[in-house]
């Protein structure tokens, strides 16, 4: 295990944070250096007549029209997405918390989106990909030569009953996935707990999730609230996973060994191995957990419950699903070619993907332009070369006012951008990214410019 070490500067503003947003390496944040190559657009507009329909306008899907509306001339491409408004997701866990108010992380996606591109304000409700086409829930048929796939991911309240999102902010419930309103919602029941103290129940789901920082990020923020409140000694926390002891919490192995000892040692959290949330009595504030030894249900003042997760299910029920391969619950691709393994002329992106790793903003900027290379590639008849090494990133905040970058790919080796950023210790800069910088890098990738 890599040692983490706290920092020893002030964690307050000063110089030298000033200097660091106004050098060198925030330009290269902002620019988009972090995590993945430049991709330049083409120097000339391949020519096509092809029909190019994008399922989903989140992150991922307006990134990949913004891309391929000036890749490609001639092209008919087509975004097929109900929602008016654009979350920026990675800032949710702020809202949450209290740091940010809830408007800093709702836009518009008609600012993003290319005036060449239709936008078929539907959801998609069935895809047929033998006939190359997919049914919005309007009923209407849409036609294409290639798909792409970047719905983002469905969020199973179902799966843990009594668990309301709408009821997400009352009697100590919290969750920090879904919409702005609830983060918000959340960082009201937070505010509430501080001030009342009593047992604090934290959730990590089975599976795979998106941001999956975010659980241990809420505990840990939660914890620094507590404190900066004085309460802290009127509260107790409990982190429940359904992992045993000697399994993993977190893919990345450094980063698995640092939570293991740095919840229960230094943050005073109990861990709860091997229970898996199945239940909540709302009104009795009560979990109800599966363990070896049976049910056990636990009393809480607040709790952040964490639904399991995995591709909307109207994907699930098509051929598109990873039916038989490493990643049930998800979009069947080629881990590096983002390409589907049967049907050509698909690709897919985003957190809808079957990866080992890799449901992330920072993920989504590398896997776009890899998705676009090689759709252009295909449409020329060649073979798709570009390839995504699994690169995600988290920048892993424990305090507020300071955190770990942690960036890794299929490896789950640390793959730093920067050398001043020591992967391995606690510092002020990946908090600042966090709350300065970020956003404005997510924003130029919308746009296609990194």
């Amino acid at each position: 295990m890599k040692k983490f070490t706290l920092p020893h500067e002030d964690t307050g503003p000063d110089f030298g944070r000033r200097r660091f947003l106004q050098g060198s390496a925030a330009a290269a944040v902002l620019a988009g250096s972090a995590g993945a190559a430049l991709h330049a657009p083409p120097a000339r507009a391949q020519s096509t007549s092809a029909r190019i329909v994008i399922v989903g306008a989140g992150a991922a899907g307006v990134s990949l029209a913004t891309r391929l509306d000036r890749a490609l001339d001639g092209a008919r491409i087509t975004i097929v997405d109900p929602r008016e408004d654009h979350y920026y997701q990675p800032g949710l866990t702020l809202v949450a918390t209290g740091a940010w108010e809830r408007d800093r992380v709702v836009d518009r996606n008609a600012r993003y989106l290319p005036r060449n591109v239709d936008w078929v304000r539907e959801a998609v409700a069935e895809y047929d990909p033998e006939s190359n086409r997919v049914r919005t829930d309007r009923g209407n048929w849409l036609e294409y030569d290639f798909l792409l796939v970047a719905t983002g991911l469905q969020l199973d309240f179902r799966a843990i009953e009594g668990l309301d999102p709408d009821r997400v902010g009352e009697n100590g419930l919290g969750c920090v996935y879904d919409t702005p309103d609830r983060a918000a919602a959340t960082a009201q029941a937070i505010a509430a707990f501080v001030d009342t103290g009593g047992r604090g129940l934290f959730i990590q789901p089975p599976g795979g999730i998106k941001c999956a920082g975010a659980p241990f990020k809420v505990a840990m923020l939660t914890e620094h609230r507590l404190r900066q409140g004085g309460s802290r000694e009127r509260a107790e926390l409990l982190f429940a996973t359904p992992h045993p002891s000697t399994g993993s919490i977190f893919s990345q192995p450094d980063m698995n060994d640092f939570l293991k000892v740095h919840l229960p040692e230094d943050r005073g959290f109990s861990m709860e191995w091997e229970h898996q949330l199945v239940a909540l009595d709302h009104s009795a504030r009560t979990a109800i957990f599966a363990t070896p030894e049976g049910e056990r249900e636990v009393e809480y003042d607040f709790i952040h419950a964490v639904p399991p997760m995995s591709a909307p299910a109207e994907l699930l029920d098509s051929e598109l699903a990873d039916h038989d391969g490493d990643f049930p619950g998800w979009m069947a691709v080629d881990r590096h070619t983002l390409r589907h393994p049967r049907y050509s002329n698909v690709f897919g992106v985003g957190d809808v993907v079957g990866t080992p790793i890799g449901k992330t903003a920072a993920s989504v900027k590398a896997q776009v332009p890899v998705a676009v290379d090689n759709l252009l590639a295909v449409m020329r008849e060649a073979e798709p070369t570009a390839a995504y090494g699994g690169y995600t990133s988290c920048p892993l905040i424990t305090e507020f006012g300071r955190g770990i970058l942690v960036e890794f790919d299929y490896s789950l080796q640390m793959t730093p951008s920067f050398d001043f950023i020591d992967p391995y210790r606690e510092q002020w800069v990946p908090w600042l990214m966090k709350d300065r910088m970020l956003h404005a890098a997510y924003k130029a990738m919308l746009r296609g410019r990194i």
